[in-house]
């Protein structure tokens, strides 16, 4: 009985210190709350994201500021076609020592970082992108043959913008699959557009301050890990995940005539874990049929893909999934 009621209280506060940090984001990145959930989340959760937008939204304000108020070491990389896989993972020099001994000694690249900005990362090379795969996934890059692990936690926000298509090259499935949650930043209202022109065009800008360290946050991943999922909330994810598969038995038939490919069971586990960061967020103690929603276009929105035939009637994907995750998690709350 103490252990739960030590592991609620531990949930309670982790919630008060993750307001405390969306607030002191919000000071820096205007009119962006939504952003800024699904951003914390994917942290929380101890995952990668993809923030999807136009140029001049402030996605790389927001990286710098998350870096100070989640108290990681951060590095920024600008992609671009003739970046090399020894330009973010670091290589070996040849030094000469005194005595005319020579050895070789490992420089570390910008990816030895704790929270790392891949800005236009559609823009490198598949063999550069495929280095920054195995540091996604594996938390270690190799070079010369040794494996060498990155700094704990260690996070990727990438950034993609969305018109340019010239000189890029598209992600692969694999490595979008790497990604937590896809972010699409939209353009700000009119309200919050002059609310940043005052902001950010006068003397002084308003000051973020630290909420967390690098110790803290691993062990708010770890709690998060911890915090009770419903059988109902779990059966929804299933049944979810399951039904946007164009070729399983519970797929409705908009998926099957629509969807050439759909998400896999890392799809499940990212919901299982952002569905959990989204009730933290939002101050409750565990997730229920609309934190699975809420998450359902994040997670899958880039763990699927529509067939030539949709696209040319101009269907979309993010209200496809919406309208699977609504008729489903209406069903599981009813019954």
């Amino acid at each position: 009985m103490n252990a739960d009621a030590d592991l609620v209280a531990d949930i309670e506060a982790l919630g008060t210190r993750l307001e405390t940090a969306r607030d002191s984001i919000s000071r820096q990145f205007l009119g962006q709350e939504r952003v800024v959930d699904l951003t914390l989340a994917a942290l929380i959760s101890g995952g990668h994201a993809l923030l999807i937008g136009v140029p001049g939204l402030g996605k790389t304000r927001l990286v710098n500021t998350l870096g100070t108020v989640m108290g990681l070491d951060a590095n920024r990389i600008q992609f671009t076609p003739d970046l090399m896989p020894a330009d973010i993972i670091g290589s070996e020099v040849l030094e000469t020592a005194e005595g005319g001994r020579r050895s070789f000694r490992f420089l570390p690249g910008p990816v030895f970082c704790q929270l790392l900005m891949a800005d236009e990362i559609n823009r490198a090379s598949p063999r550069t992108q495929s280095a920054l795969l195995q540091a996604m996934q594996e938390r270690e890059v190799t070079v010369a043959g040794e494996h060498r692990p990155l700094g704990r936690p260690f996070h990727v926000l990438a950034t993609q913008n969305p018109i340019e298509q010239e000189g890029t090259y598209p992600l692969p499935e694999a490595q979008l699959d790497r990604f937590l949650v896809k972010i699409d930043v939209p353009y700000p209202t009119r309200a919050t557009e002059r609310d940043i022109l005052i902001a950010t065009t006068g003397v002084e800008e308003a000051e973020v301050h630290n909420v967390f360290s690098a110790d803290e946050l691993l062990a708010a991943q770890r709690l998060l890990r911890r915090m009770p999922v419903g059988e109902a909330v779990v059966e929804m994810i299933l049944d979810l995940v399951r039904a946007c598969r164009p070729d399983d038995d519970s797929a409705p038939d908009a998926v099957r005539q629509s969807v050439s490919w759909g998400p896999g069971p890392r799809a499940a586990q990212a919901l299982m874990l952002t569905v959990r960061a989204e009730a933290l967020t939002h101050g409750r103690l565990a997730p229920n049929a609309e934190d699975v929603r809420s998450m359902a276009g994040p997670v899958l929105g880039h763990r699927m893909a529509l067939t030539f035939a949709a696209r040319a009637r101009g269907e979309s994907l993010s209200r496809l999934i919406d309208e699977v995750a609504g008729r489903i998690t209406r069903v599981e709350a009813a019954a």
